[in-house]
C-alpha cells in the first residue's frame, strides 16, 4: 500500500531512511467538535513528531464554530492529512470508528482536538510496543494538565523530584485496577490495532469510550506504562468529563451499560466485590445528579452482585425524596477543586470522584 507520512523527521543516522521503510505505521485519529481555538496546535503536534511513519485522519464532527475552516487551511499546508467533514454530529465513538476504518496503521492514537502530543511521544510508545509480547494491547503514560492558555496546572500522576510518578501506577494485568478506579489518562494511550479490530472498535451506543474500552480490553490484553510526560491534556470548563455531575447527562447511563459488561467479565469473587464498590460510587453520582431512576437501576445491578450496605440503601431511599441537591453538589465540586489544586481537579471532574 502506498502511504504518505504526515511527518518528515530529519534523519539522525545515515541508515534512517532505509530503517523507516520497516518501522510500523501509526494511525492518529483526531476527532474535533468546536475546538477552533486549539485544533491547529493539536494537529501541529502530530506533524512535529520525531517518527517517520504516521498517517493522520481528522474528523470534524459537524462543528458550529470555525474548526472546519481552520482544519481545512492546515490540510492545505499538509496534503498528506485526510480530512473528513461530517454534516451531522455522529458522537465521539462513532466518529472515531469512522476514522479507524480509513486507516491501516499497526498502532492507533485517539487524539482529541484540544490535546497536544510531546514531540517524542509516538517514537517512545512504538519503541515500547516493539519490546513487548503481542498480548500487550495498550501503552500509556503520564500527562501534563494544561489550561486554555497552555499553562501547566499539574500532572495526571504527581511527579517526584526526578520527574517520575510519585505514586504507583498499575501495569500488566490491570483488569482489577480498571474496575476499582479511574487511573489511566485516556489521551496518553497508544492502542494495538489488532486489539481494536478484535473488540470491534468503540461501542457506538455509548456516550464515551474509555471506561468501556478498558473493561473489555483489559480482560484479555495487558497494559504497559511509560513513566514519562508524553502528552498535554487540556482542562476546559465544558469538556465531556465535566458533565458527569449535570442532571440528565448521558454519561451515567452509558456507565451503567459498561458495568453490566464488567459483571459478565468478572471471574472471581474478588473482582465482583471490586465492581460492587465501583457501582456504589456510581449510585452516589446518580443521587447527586438527581438521576433517581438511574440510581435505582444501579441499585438493581448491585443486588445482582452482592447485598447493598446500609449507606447505599439509605442513598437509594433518599433519592425518592427528590431533594434538590445538584446545585449544592456542583458548588462543592467547584470549591473542592479550587482548594485541592490542578492535580486533584482532574480526578474531581473525572468518573471516580468519591463523595
Amino acid at each position: 500500500m502506498n502511504r504518505q507520512s504526515v511527518t518528515v523527521p530529519r534523519p539522525l543516522l545515515p541508515m534512517d531512511p532505509f530503517l523507516n521503510q520497516h518501522r510500523p505505521w501509526v494511525s492518529v485519529i483526531c476527532t474535533c467538535y468546536n475546538q477552533a481555538d486549539y485544533v491547529v496546535d493539536s494537529l501541529q503536534s502530530v506533524i512535529s513528531q520525531h517518527y517517520a511513519n504516521i498517517e493522520l485522519v481528522v474528523i470534524d464532527n459537524a462543528s458550529t464554530d470555525d474548526s472546519a475552516a481552520r482544519i481545512g487551511d492546515f490540510c492545505q499546508q499538509h496534503p498528506a492529512i485526510r480530512f473528513v467533514q461530517n454534516t451531522t454530529n455522529l458522537g465521539l465513538c462513532r466518529a472515531f470508528n469512522q476514522g479507524l476504518a480509513l486507516t491501516t496503521g499497526d498502532f492507533v492514537i485517539d487524539l482529541a482536538a484540544d490535546d497536544v502530543l510531546m514531540p517524542n511521544r509516538i517514537a517512545r510508545q512504538v519503541e515500547r510496543f516493539l519490546s513487548l509480547p503481542h498480548f500487550y494491547g495498550v501503552v500509556f503514560s503520564n500527562a501534563a494538565l494544561i489550561n486554555a492558555g497552555g499553562q501547566v496546572l499539574g500532572h495526571h500522576f504527581p511527579l517526584n523530584a526526578a520527574g517520575h510518578s510519585s505514586v504507583p501506577v498499575p501495569s500488566g494485568d490491570v483488569f482489577k485496577a480498571v474496575l476499582d478506579r479511574y487511573f489511566i489518562c485516556t489521551p496518553t494511550m497508544m492502542m494495538r490495532r489488532s486489539m481494536l479490530d478484535e473488540l470491534g472498535g468503540y461501542d457506538e451506543d455509548l456516550a464515551f469510550e474509555d471506561f468501556d474500552l478498558w473493561v473489555r480490553s483489559s480482560r484479555e490484553y495487558r497494559y504497559a506504562y511509560i513513566d514519562e510526560v508524553l502528552t498535554q491534556k487540556r482542562r476546559l470548563p465544558h469538556s465531556l468529563g465535566q458533565q458527569i455531575s449535570l442532571p440528565g447527562n448521558a454519561l451515567l447511563e452509558s456507565t451503567l451499560r459498561v458495568c453490566y459488561k464488567a459483571k459478565s467479565l468478572c471471574q472471581t469473587p474478588d473482582e465482583r466485590h471490586i465492581l460492587a464498590n465501583r457501582v456504589r460510587q456510581f449510585i452516589r453520582k446518580c443521587f447527586y445528579a438527581e438521576q433517581r431512576e438511574l440510581a435505582d437501576k444501579f441499585g438493581r445491578l448491585l443486588r445482582e452482585i452482592e447485598t447493598p450496605d446500609f449507606a447505599t440503601r439509605l442513598i437509594l431511599r433518599l433519592g425518592h425524596l427528590k431533594l434538590p441537591i445538584n446545585g449544592v453538589y456542583r458548588y462543592y465540586l467547584t470549591r473542592r477543586a479550587f482548594k485541592a489544586g490542578a492535580g486533584s481537579e482532574f480526578k474531581v471532574q473525572g468518573l471516580t470522584f468519591n463523595a
